[in-house]
């Protein structure tokens, strides 16, 4: 059987050695001049390329219930892939990394595996069309192809300085796919605040709250980052594909950032503990005192904002108001940065129009959509690499079961 996967990435690439070593005639058409462009960028160039805690509530679709079946099918499948081909881990807390902390030994490990097993390799064409008959007619700017089997592996929208232009979502309608509407995620979050100028670079250790109408919808902890435009950092990117989303639906958004995450919202205990705090260090004013856990730009941000001086202690303020924003530093939100900042995006390829249990199309047989290209996307931790392993898997050894 003659196989011509579209794309050369992540997915692309591990469901062409699979095909390769069951003897199938892979060709690989990418629009880039080399393999794995984006995947050379993920994890900083470190290549957080699995995460052992593969939990469903680290996905997200419209359909996450069959996410689960894709999930419970090839999770176990993953760790011997990489086994396979060469890839010595380094496990960080339950974070797979190469051991030489370098993406480029994954992107090599695929490439010399595929290479070897004889894998086609088109470079520099780009797909305009997808014609399906008794078998397919790819056709590229520059040639057309005959093929039994196609894969679809092409990446979404996210990172458009590696090629990813969302061609792959054009071939799908064309070929009569549904895509629910596409979001940017992972991705700084924009807000609309006078003190962002004030607070920029400083980082700090947070539980973000997500508030729609006033309502709390989700919650993050970790590391933020405060820049000019809004916040940065893993915490604010995993809320940031649901902030696209509700701002679409002409919600009102707002990040509520807890700056004392240890006390959670636990209003007397953090009192208490200033209070206690103001008769251990004696004459400290409550800009000291607060120093000694904050960044003194956060110090002087709440300060301003509720118009106290310096030298003002503890004990001659309103309690209340200082610990009220301590605990929920609040942040109209106004959207996102575009795809060009984004790791991935939100929505894609209804689910509903695969088989998860072999990627295969329920519209067009022997056509798989495998990888970002789908309504899938993960937290970052290694999750939306681990999702294009996992659906490319499927993928290969599902169309070897055809032959």
């Amino acid at each position: 059987m003659n196989v011509y996967i579209i794309g050369a990435g992540a997915s692309g690439l591990t469901s062409a050695i699979i095909l390769a070593r069951r003897g199938f005639k892979v060709h690989v058409i990418e629009q880039n001049k080399k393999v794995g462009k984006k995947l050379l960028l993920t994890g900083n160039g470190r290549c957080n390329y699995w995460n052992e805690d593969q939990s469903l509530e680290k996905y997200h679709s419209n359909n996450i219930d069959m996410v689960k079946i894709i999930l419970s099918k090839s999770k176990d499948l993953v760790l011997p892939f990489f086994d396979s081909i060469g890839i010595v881990p380094k496990i960080i807390n339950g974070y797979y990394y190469p051991f030489t902390n370098q993406a480029i030994s994954v992107v090599n490990a695929l490439f010399n595996t595929a290479k070897n097993l004889n894998v086609n390799f088109i470079y520099e064409e780009k797909v305009k069309d997808i014609v399906c008959s008794s078998n397919f007619t790819i056709i590229t700017d520059k040639n057309s192809y005959k093929a039994e089997a196609v894969i679809l592996a092409t990446g979404s929208k996210a990172m458009p300085k590696t090629g990813s232009d969302g061609n792959g979502y054009e071939l799908a309608k064309k070929l009569g796919y549904n895509i629910t509407k596409i979001y940017p995620s992972l991705v700084p979050i924009i807000g609309e605040s006078k003190y962002l100028k004030d607070l920029e670079g400083v980082r700090s250790n947070v539980i973000l709250n997500l508030i729609v109408d006033d309502n709390l919808v989700k919650q993050e902890m970790g590391e933020v980052q405060f820049t000019n435009l809004g916040i940065s950092g893993i915490c604010s990117f995993n809320l940031s594909g649901e902030v696209n989303q509700y701002l679409n639906e002409k919600k009102k958004v707002e990040i509520g950032i807890n700056l004392v995450p240890w006390f959670k919202q636990d209003k007397k205990a953090l009192i208490k503990y200033l209070d206690e705090a103001e008769e251990r260090l004696i004459n400290y004013s409550l800009s000291n005192i607060l120093e000694g856990f904050l960044n003194y730009k956060i110090v002087n941000v709440i300060l301003k904002i509720l118009n106290i001086d310096t030298n003002t202690k503890w004990e001659n303020v309103i309690k209340e108001k200082v610990v009220n924003l301590l605990l929920d530093f609040r942040i109209k939100i106004s959207g996102t940065k575009d795809y060009d900042y984004s790791q991935v995006c939100r929505g894609g390829i209804s689910l509903k129009e695969i088989n998860p249990e072999t990627m295969e199309s329920r519209k067009i047989k022997n056509l798989y959509i495998v990888g970002e290209l789908l309504d899938v996307d993960g937290d970052c931790g290694g999750y939306n690499l681990g999702f294009a392993w996992m659906s490319g898997l499927i993928a290969g050894e599902s169309v070897s079961k055809e032959k």
